[in-house]
């Protein structure tokens, strides 16, 4: 027979044998409080209750001394509801409503979405407190998804500080869009994965050579250089052209621009800085003996690159005042990209090597091998560096260390331009095609190459030249004198359409579903 109150000797009637057995104390199962503790127990209170705070935590401390396991058990279980405090429920009683909203303001959608179910007051909280608008605000400050996401659905408007004489919508407002936005972003990532897409075509309509060398854009305009000397800006809206700018006397192979100067290299040898909103002309800069292949600039520095296997590297007062500071000399061929940051500059060249160069003093910090024939694009950040070769493959490296963490195989020709974020690499190269990878597969060494590329967008007719790509949208330039806006924001599968079937789709039909916009300039 089992005693719940103390350790006894329990005996098996089959086998004679004796086991111990240390049986947990069962409150409801508790006798009567002897005559004796019941005479004895006030006494002893009103002597506790003369003693100061200090002595009656000593005299408890030598109680609990002197019991044994299962009491200890006992006044746990009768301390923990007597210790635990609801807080965010309390501090608004106490007038500190703000601080409660403060602390639940740090809690994830997950953790958000819990609170809301504790109780009624934690659910007031969040409410009052508009907590889910103030989560959506937060990942628009630090999120660029977000932030584009916002601006393009237009639900930014309902963010941060309403206008004057403007009122924003109430809490459930809020946490009816999270979710939403949540499968929008969902949709979008499916859209790339799946390659789905509208596609915008622009036809240059260059008069004597065509293609299209390169191009930056943003939500405003595409700036593009092209084969026929000059340099075209075109409206994003419209996809008209609305300048052209005219100065180089040779193909304008590489650009950048800001919100005050374009600047162009050209293989007329020379660098260009235009004023970015009239498109006027204002320096010219002669200094390298062939043609400049590529150039960044930023923070108040540029590095120009040639096919003289020259590094340039200049100081920008001003559009008019740019001095060159330094020449790298080091590779043994044409020079065919740079990128560079506050640490460091990084070169790649015909030559089939990455060389790396401290950004403050210019001087040289290691080379990276790996390539087999000559590297013809590159992208560096933080510590990644991706490039791309006529050998027909992807590298990427760590700079530090200047080891190769993966070789990414697929292109069947030259690898012409290459561009990361924090979860893709897109490749353009002269067989015409544009790859989608899986960045972070790609930095998994467990990961196996046959899952690396999620997509192949084949439209392009002749060699991919130059492209750009955000979260949203693939922009590419090529040999077939062509601009193409691969959006993936505005395409979603017919309303209604499983996700089993949609899973199926991705994995059966290689060729992308588009829609087309077909505009040709003349």
């Amino acid at each position: 027979m089992l005693n719940m109150e103390t350790d006894k000797i329990i005996e098996d009637s089959n086998t004679n044998s004796q086991y111990p057995m240390t049986i947990l104390y069962d409150p409801a199962r508790k006798k009567e409080p002897s005559p004796q503790y019941v005479t004895e127990r006030e006494t002893c209170l009103k002597y506790f209750e003369k003693w100061s705070e200090q002595d009656q935590v000593e005299f408890v401390e030598h109680l609990l001394s002197r019991m044994c396991h299962y009491q200890h058990g006992h006044i746990n279980s009768y301390l923990k509801p007597m210790l635990q405090r609801d807080f965010i429920s309390l501090l608004p009683k106490k007038g500190l409503d703000h601080v409660a909203e403060s602390i639940l303001s740090y809690l994830d959608a997950d953790s958000l979405c819990a609170a809301e179910l504790v109780c009624k007051e934690w659910y007031r909280v969040i409410s009052e407190g508009m907590l889910w608008k103030k989560l959506i605000e937060r990942k628009v400050r630090t999120d660029s998804l977000w932030r584009g996401l916002a601006e393009r659905r237009g639900w930014i408007q309902y963010l941060f500080k309403p206008k004057p004489g403007e009122s924003h919508p109430n809490h459930s407002f809020y946490r009816t869009l999270f979710p939403k936005i949540i499968q929008d972003i969902d949709s979008i990532e499916n859209n790339w994965r799946m390659g789905r897409h509208v596609l915008q075509r622009i036809n240059c309509r260059s008069e004597n050579s065509k293609g299209v060398y390169c191009l930056q854009y943003d939500d405003q305009k595409i700036v593009s250089g092209l084969r026929d000397n000059t340099i075209k800006i075109w409206d994003r809206n419209t996809l008209q052209c609305t300048k052209v700018l005219t100065g180089h006397t040779g193909s304008v192979l590489c650009l950048q621009y800001d919100d005050k100067v374009i600047i162009s290299g050209s293989s007329d040898s020379t660098v260009r800085v235009w004023d970015v909103v009239s498109g006027e002309m204002v320096n010219t800069l002669i200094h390298h003996c062939e043609a400049v292949l590529h150039l960044r600039f930023n923070n108040g520095m540029m590095v120009t690159c040639s096919k003289d296997r020259s590094i340039a590297v200049w100081d920008m007062t001003s559009q008019t005042e740019i001095t060159l500071r330094r020449v790298l000399v080091g590779h043994r061929a044409a020079v065919n990209v740079v990128d560079f940051d506050e640490k460091y500059i990084v070169s790649a060249s015909g030559d089939r090597t990455i060389k790396v160069w401290n950004t403050s003093t210019c001087e040289f910090v290691r080379t990276l091998n790996g390539h087999k024939r000559g590297i013809a694009c590159l992208q560096y950040r933080d510590r990644l560096v991706v490039s791309g070769s006529s050998d027909n493959t992807i590298r990427l490296w760590d700079i530090e260390c200047g080891a190769c963490l993966r070789v990414l195989e697929g292109h069947e020709e030259l690898v012409r331009c290459i561009r990361f974020d924090s979860k893709r690499i897109v490749s353009g190269a002269y067989d015409g095609k544009i790859k989608v990878w899986d960045l972070l597969a790609a930095l998994d060494p467990r990961a196996p190459a046959s899952t690396l590329c999620l997509r192949t967008l084949v439209e392009h007719t002749g060699r991919v030249f130059r492209l750009q790509f955000d979260e949203f949208q693939i922009v590419s330039s090529s040999h077939d004198d062509t601009i193409l806006i691969w959006d993936f924001l505005n395409c979603n599968p017919p309303e209604g359409t499983p996700p089993q079937q949609q899973a199926m789709t991705a994995l059966t039909n290689r060729s992308p579903t588009r829609t087309y916009t077909y505009i040709s300039n003349f």
